[in-house]
């Protein structure tokens, strides 16, 4: 049973006012803490219990102090009940309780405030404001509004469009993340929804639950918001209780999958079909500078630049961080011989990067061209419907990220093979400074992990012998 008891600050000086703090306990588990506006004198309250009630059979009681103890304790016992009502117990935090303890206290301030967006149009709102004030940039906005899309399909489908921020339960929520993961099964039952999306972008298996898990995080990230500026008393995430948000927000990695040295040798070698040349030249160029993919269709001639030694890189500002990167620090990848020859060939105009995914996009052909070349080296993966560890062939993982992790780990493993002679420790930070090394020294270590000549280029990207 919840009970009230006030804290008074001590002092020296009898009859200096002091504010008045209460504390409100229900059991061992629930202790907060609320502070009033409540001026008192220390000799005033000693006329007090420290529930509020007056002392025994006392006469000498300042009325409007016992007025404004009764008041201020009713207040907090409502504004813990309706908390209760709404939530966890467990899950009220101070913040929370004096948002509350407000509105009780002043029902006319919370009257006059604007009425409620819908969910919908809020969410919507707040990717608009994110992106207006740099908080992300338009690829992640982009992302942000697909999450929208599917989240507009799962509340007309529900009914629940009318629904406001505050209105939106953790059971909702839970719909939503099944909703995210089989929404395949509701295009042919709601096939209206689905008329305007384009063929590829229509959901025909169930979604990865890593990408069900970035969904949520993006609803996540939007419902913080809203608590923060408060707007809603609790974010229904935190009400779902420790163990479901765990479960919720919790994305599940195999091990790193990357081709080994002697893989990539073997893709370079092999003659493949013509209609898969162009995804090799392209595969093979973005393992040489494991640009996420997104920087890597970006990248044109006018990113090429040559150092006053001939040697030949790739500079760019990387996406993903580039609201965040305050210096604006440029990417900068020496252009190994093979790479240089492909860029020659394409001029980075290559068509198979106008759709990365889907069943002939990029990442698709990428599996046909590994499995083409005999790369099926088997690798773990967790199989969530039979509960345990399958091995599959590395063919079936094909992806940009595959390009991307085999650069990043040949460069790791040529940079330790040349610390290896017993000048450092294995795992010692001096291994660890490839991001800052010379571009020239780079270009060495490139060149020794692919295997490669080191060679010079003029100002016109013509070799010098």
């Amino acid at each position: 049973m919840e009970r009230v008891t006030f804290l008074l600050r001590t002092t020296k000086d009898p009859d200096q006012e002091v504010k008045l703090r209460f504390r409100l306990r229900d059991g061992r588990e629930v202790q907060l803490y609320h502070k009033s506006e409540i001026k008192a004198k220390p000799k005033d309250m000693e006329r007090f219990n420290e529930d509020g009630s007056v002392k025994g059979r006392s006469k000498i009681v300042n009325i409007a102090l016992k007025n404004a103890l009764e008041a201020e304790i009713l207040a907090m016992y409502t504004a813990y009940q309706n908390l209760c009502e709404k939530m966890d117990r467990m899950a009220i935090t101070s913040s929370i309780f004096e948002a509350e303890i407000d509105r009780v206290l002043h029902p006319v301030i919370q009257e006059e405030k604007p009425k409620e967006m819908a969910i919908l149009d809020r969410f919507a709102k707040f990717i608009e404001d994110a992106h207006r004030d740099g908080i992300f940039g338009d690829i992640r906005k982009k992302h942000y509004k697909v999450t929208l899309e599917s989240f507009e399909r799962f509340l007309k489908i529900r009914r629940y469009t009318s629904l406001t921020p505050s209105e939106f339960t953790p059971d909702m929520l839970m719909e939503l993340r099944e909703f995210f993961t089989n929404e395949y099964k509701y295009v042919k039952k709601f096939p209206k929804l689905y008329k305007d999306m384009s063929e590829r972008n229509i959901p025909k298996e169930p979604r990865d639950a890593n990408t069900v898990v970035t969904r949520m995080k993006k609803l996540h990230a939007f419902f913080v918001e809203l608590e923060s500026r408060e707007e809603i008393i609790v974010n229904p995430f935190r009400r779902l209780g420790k163990q479901r948000k765990v479960q919720v927000m919790r994305e599940q990695y195999d091990d790193p999958r990357f081709l080994h040295v002697n893989e990539f040798q073997k893709i370079m070698a092999t003659e493949v079909p013509k209609e898969l040349q162009e995804t090799k030249d392209v595969f093979l160029l973005q393992c040489s500078f494991g640009a996420r993919v997104g920087d890597f269709k970006a990248l044109n001639m006018s990113k090429i630049a040559v150092t006053s030694e001939g040697i030949p890189y790739i500079h760019y500002l990387p996406q993903k961080t580039k609201h965040t990167n305050l210096t604006k620090a440029e990417i900068e990848t020496p252009i190994m011989k093979f790479a240089l020859d492909i860029i020659k060939k394409y001029y980075f105009k290559f068509p198979i990067l106008k759709y990365v995914s889907g069943k002939s996009g990029y990442n698709a052909k990428i599996k046909k061209l590994l499995e083409i070349c005999g790369i099926d080296r088997k690798v773990k993966v967790y199989d969530d419907e039979k509960g345990d560890n399958v091995f599959l062939p590395i063919f079936e993982f094909g992806s940009s990220k595959l390009a991307r992790s085999t650069h990043v780990d040949m460069m790791g493993k040529v940079q330790i093979n040349l610390y290896a002679s017993g000048l450092h420790r294995a795992g010692s930070r001096a291994v660890e400074r490839y991001t800052m090394m010379e571009l020239p020294d780079r270009f060495a270590l490139m060149c020794a992990a692919f295997s490669q000549p080191e060679y010079r280029v003029d100002k016109d990207l013509n070799i010098i012998e």
